[in-house]
């Protein structure tokens, strides 16, 4: 159990990341957009982060294995999210299995925040420890060498507040992990693990919850129908509009509608190699976390804002 996966995911840079790999400063992989904490890792870790972007054109999942060798050589970890934030791109089990595949090849933890995993529309996400058991067990004897998957109560249950989530994944990291967290990080109280457990262990709730997002989806697709870009995200909550400049349609929203949201850019880091030069500068990403009226709403004023 960890106090939260923000918590974790930043502090296992700490000790999986070694002073230098292959000669060189490590380097951290990471989807571009991607959740801040990863990049903060990476920092406070002395990596070098390397922000792998993931557009359209790839399926909204990033292409790792398209990275130079050099790079994948001195490569110490890889942040991969799926479902992902903020595309909803969810990952293959085939994808998965090549990832994984490509870290053991490198020597390389693969770190799968799977946070948004009981969200999802329709199909259920492949896992990345399903994956690794189908894959071939490593020399090690460990089915999940060089593999940590992360998964929280925040999304699934809707108590980001109770700080619960939990790790599994490579014995001997797991081993280390813990020895550094009994010293260096904050621990859950029981009665906040005693509440945790039963919401870990009851799946009602959490279907009662996604079939809640599933319907503000519903209400999405149908004021917004083909416009902006719109497609039914496979995981998650949050809807990735293409409206052409993230902020100036963040900015015409907050002063025309009064609604919030984000833009792409925001969470994005520039890419030269990108014809818009950030992958997420032509979008925002939307939460769709208030009731079915107010997402109504919402979506109404948003539709009559940027569509007409």
């Amino acid at each position: 159990p960890v106090n939260g996966t923000r918590e974790a995911l930043f502090n296992l840079a700490l000790i999986a990341c070694p002073r230098e790999k292959a000669g060189a400063q490590p380097a951290v992989l990471m989807p571009n957009p991607f959740y801040q904490c990863y990049a903060a890792a990476a920092l406070a870790a002395g990596a070098e982060a390397i922000y792998v972007s993931a557009t359209a054109e790839t399926g909204f999942l990033p292409a790792f294995e398209a990275l130079p060798e050099e790079q994948l050589a001195r490569t110490a970890m890889i942040y991969f999210c799926s479902p992902a934030n903020p595309q909803g791109a969810v990952a293959s089990l085939d994808y998965l299995k090549a990832l994984l595949t490509l870290a053991r090849r490198h020597d390389i933890t693969l770190v799968v925040d799977e946070c948004y995993a009981d969200i999802y529309d329709g199909e259920e996400p492949a896992g990345a420890l399903q994956a690794a058991l189908a894959l071939e067990c490593p020399s090690s004897g460990d089915p999940l060498q060089n593999l940590m998957v992360f998964h929280s109560l925040s999304k699934r249950s809707s108590l980001p507040g109770l700080r619960s989530g939990f790790c599994a994944g490579d014995r001997a990291l797991i081993k280390r992990f813990t020895a550094f967290r009994n010293i260096a990080a904050p621990q859950t109280p029981l009665p906040a693990l005693a509440a945790a457990t039963a919401c870990w262990n009851d799946d009602t709730h959490s279907a009662e919850n996604r079939a809640r997002y599933q319907k503000k989806i519903d209400i999405a697709e149908r004021i917004i129908g083909n416009r902006l870009g719109f497609y039914r995200p496979a995981g998650g909550f949050f809807l990735w509009l293409d409206v052409g400049d993230g902020e100036a349609a963040t900015k015409k929203l907050w002063q025309e509608e009064g609604i919030k949201v984000l833009p792409g850019a925001y969470l994005s880091r520039d890419d030269a190699s990108l014809s818009d030069g950030n992958p997420g500068k032509r979008y925002i990403r939307i939460a769709l976390v208030h009731d079915e009226k107010t997402t109504e709403d919402a979506m109404t004023r948003l539709a009559r804002a940027l569509c007409s």
